[in-house]
């Protein structure tokens, strides 16, 4: 004897329901969340990179903003972080060295670009506009804490104009307070990250010629606290792969082995 009809449908209806939400209660079961210690000059690119990730994994990364050098201080004090983005690879390799990180997990993820930028001056041709001088403040990050300082500071000098320029340089905790600086004013003039400018039409620029600083390699690596954490590492696997390079090159960024 056949099922009875309104039964069959119930059934085809249950059937249905299942298979739709199963996928995103298996999803939401395994979900977790990874924190992740992220350079400030890639603020931008980490959120879309992250909110594609939940998409994508159902996972969470917990993104923490800063200048790399400050957070290899707290990463050696113990900080809650799995996940480490530096703004170089010195940083990730002290990491590990030291005995905070695992070996072997650091890669480059991105490749910095430095770029002259102000609101005030015109530096179009960003060579002539530092020898004039024409202004009373640069900004630049840190040098000690962050990379794109110390990259600022070999382009200075290797246009010959750090000496002159050396009492007018205002600094930034951060690449993020160096622009900040630019933007509010502050400074009329600042060396930031191309990331940065992603968007922005206010002002003039300069690229700065990547012969007159050394190449920013940002590397990433995987922190002794994230060595068996499923997210974490799904999150560096994500990093490597196609969707989150497209996102990183549209930010200006150059791509290792690209």
């Amino acid at each position: 004897m056949g099922a009875r009809p309104e039964i069959v449908v119930k059934l085809k209806w249950l059937f249905l329901v299942l298979t739709t939400l199963l996928p995103s209660l298996c999803v939401s079961a395994q979900a977790a969340q990874t924190h992740v210690a992220v350079a400030a000059n890639f603020t931008e690119p980490a959120k879309e990179i992250a909110a594609l990730f939940k998409q994508k994994t159902g996972h969470e990364a917990i993104l923490i903003f800063g200048a790399s050098g400050a957070f290899l201080t707290q990463i050696s004090h113990d900080a809650p972080f799995e996940v480490f983005l530096s703004a170089d690879s010195d940083r990730p390799k002290a990491a590990i060295d030291q005995g905070f990180a695992v070996p072997g997990s650091s890669f480059t993820y991105a490749i910095g670009k430095l770029v002259l930028w102000s609101k005030v001056v015109d530096v179009t041709k960003g060579d002539d506009a530092l020898k004039a001088g024409a202004f009373s403040k640069i900004s630049i990050a840190n040098p000690n804490a962050a990379p794109y300082g110390t990259a600022a500071i070999e382009a200075m000098k290797a246009l010959g104009v750090y000496d002159a320029l050396k009492p007018k340089i205002v600094q930034g905790n951060s690449i993020a307070q160096a622009f900040q600086f630019v933007d509010t004013k502050n400074a009329e003039v600042g060396f930031v990250a191309l990331s940065q400018l992603f968007g922005v039409t206010d002002g003039t620029r300069w690229p700065v010629p990547q012969e007159l600083y050394s190449p920013i390699r940002q590397d990433a690596v995987l922190l002794k606290r994230g060595e068996k954490d499923e997210a974490s590492i799904a999150f560096l696997a994500f990093l490597k792969g196609p969707e989150a390079r497209a996102i990183i090159e549209k930010f200006g960024y150059g791509l290792e082995g690209v």
